[in-house]
Parts: C-alpha cells; sequence; structure tokens
C-alpha cells in the first residue's frame, strides 16, 4: 500500500494528507485543479467532473524519468476534493460537483483495478448545523446517530456513504472508508480559539469540535491498512473540543434537554470517535491547547 492518489491534495486537509504520507515513504500524487502553497509530491490537473481526466489520473505514469513511471495502478486512492463546505456556492453546484466527482473518482479506481478507498465524508450527515432549535438526538454523537442531512453539501456525503456501500456490495472484495471528519484546523488556525471562550454559541453547531489536519492525516494512512473489506464510516475529530470549560457543563447551558450518554470527562469531544479507536487505532496526538497543539 504505498502508491497512493489523493484528489483535492491542495487543500486544507489534503496538504497535511500529502504531507504525513510522503514523510512516511509513499509515492502520493496530488490530483487536484489548483496548486498546492505547500508542494511535497507531483500534482496532476483534474477536473474530476470529466469521467475520462479521472480515468487517466487513475493510470497515469508520469512519462520518462518521472517518479511516477513504473506507477500504473494505485494501491489506493485516498478522495479529499469536494466543494468542502456548505453556503460557498449555490446548493445545485455544491451537490452536482461533490457526487458526480465522489461517482467519477469510485468508478474510475475499481475500473483501475484500485481495492481500497479512503474518503472524506463529513460530519454534516449527523445533523449539523446543531443549534438549541435543531438538537443533537444525543450526545457523544456516535455513528448510530440518525443521519439528518441539512444541506445540499450534507446531502451529497449522506448519498455518497450510500453509494460507497452499494459500489463495496457490487465489487467483493474492495474495501471503503469513509471519514466524517469533522472541522479541519491547521496549528496556525489556533490563535483564533481563545476568542471563541466566552461565547460558547458561537461554536454550539459542531458541538464545540474539531480536528486537527495532521490527525485527519494519521487517521488516513491508518485507513489505508486497516484489515476490512466492505463499506464503513467513522466520525473523525480530536480527543477534546474547542473549548477550555468541561463538556458536560456547555451541553448543560446550550443543550439542556439532550441526553448525555456516558462519562463525559473533562473538555472530552462530544463527536465519539470510539468506533475510529476502536477499529483504525485512531488516537489523536494534537490538542490545541496542550504542547503538541
Amino acid at each position: 500500500m504505498k502508491n497512493i492518489v489523493v484528489t483535492g491534495g491542495s487543500g486544507k486537509a489534503g496538504r497535511a494528507v500529502c504531507r504525513h504520507l510522503v514523510e512516511r515513504g509513499y509515492t502520493v500524487l496530488n490530483v487536484d485543479m489548483t496548486a498546492s502553497p505547500d508542494p511535497v509530491c507531483p500534482m496532476l490537473k483534474v477536473d474530476l467532473t470529466d469521467f475520462g481526466q479521472v480515468m487517466d489520473a487513475m493510470q497515469w505514469t508520469g512519462g520518462k524519468d518521472h517518479p511516477f513511471r513504473q506507477f500504473r495502478t494505485p494501491d489506493a486512492v485516498v478522495h479529499l476534493a469536494a466543494i468542502p463546505v456548505p453556503d460557498t456556492t449555490p446548493e445545485e453546484l455544491t451537490f452536482r460537483t461533490n457526487i458526480v466527482s465522489t461517482y467519477n473518482v469510485f468508478d474510475a479506481a475499481l475500473r483501475a483495478g484500485v481495492r481500497r478507498i479512503v474518503w472524506a465524508s463529513s460530519e454534516t450527515t449527523l445533523g449539523l448545523p446543531f443549534s438549541p432549535a435543531n438538537p443533537p438526538a444525543y450526545a457523544p454523537v456516535d455513528e448510530d446517530h440518525p443521519m439528518r442531512p441539512e444541506s445540499a453539501y450534507s446531502l451529497s456525503k449522506d448519498l455518497s456513504e450510500e453509494m460507497a456501500r452499494q459500489m463495496a456490495r457490487w465489487n467483493p472484495g474492495t474495501t471503503f472508508i469513509g471519514l466524517r471528519l469533522s472541522n479541519v484546523m491547521e496549528p496556525q488556525d489556533y490563535a483564533r480559539f481563545p476568542g471563541w471562550q466566552d461565547t460558547p454559541r458561537f461554536r454550539e453547531w459542531n458541538l464545540w469540535g474539531y480536528i486537527d489536519a495532521r490527525d485527519a492525516a494519521q487517521a488516513v494512512r491508518r485507513s489505508l491498512h486497516v484489515d476490512m473489506e466492505g463499506a464503513d464510516h467513522f466520525i473523525i475529530a480530536n480527543a477534546n473540543t474547542v473549548m477550555t470549560r468541561d463538556s458536560a457543563d456547555l451541553m448543560a447551558e446550550v443543550y439542556p434537554g439532550v441526553e448525555l450518554r456516558g462519562n463525559v470527562a473533562g473538555r472530552a469531544t462530544l463527536l465519539s470517535i470510539d468506533k475510529a479507536r476502536r477499529i483504525l487505532g485512531y488516537v489523536p496526538e494534537h490538542d490545541w491547547s496542550g504542547p503538541n497543539g
């Protein structure tokens, strides 16, 4: 599992994934429309809504004297490319771009002989943005929480999870791992966190969750190697919230009617990562308020 195509490798999570893999000896191809500001691997400019371009990317060899010259079929594809958040483009465009590009990547990868696809689903499938008028069913939210997409963006991720399940069923022996990434943060983003501490409702929409881009990259790498077949999905967040207050106190203030399940100690995440810990071996290494932030 050493030759990896990463779509969207120029984005916030993508840059971290490419760097993480390259530093660990993987051969990586970044497939994107724009160049990375932190290039660590070759890039191929591809419009993922064009199936022919995606099919070519899956079998790209790079030409004479290129590091990909022996790279015919990737060992795996990491699909991160998408319109990344709601409300930045018209709803129809967001939905169409994300659904078509995901279908093209999944189908082209399978046609090229790829057996493992790791891809970015989203925490938004679970009902975000949460609010007192639209609270979670319970907390910490886990993978059994009802799927409640509230936008074209989250609907595109919800339906992509179903796409992965059906394509895995059509292709026995393949693996599709959907990572429901929380709000991706880079170290420079942590300078903003102190400004949120007096206004907990500013971050109520995702239960004060986040994912350090470096931990997102770790989750991707673990997903490349976990022993499983079929399609599954995992919430990927950091172990703690963006706040300095205890999580139970935040829930009592903002969501007093929501059931709090289990022992939520201190600043523990309210986006449960228990399943990712148990199956993927995922253990967050970066806390925004700690020495590894």
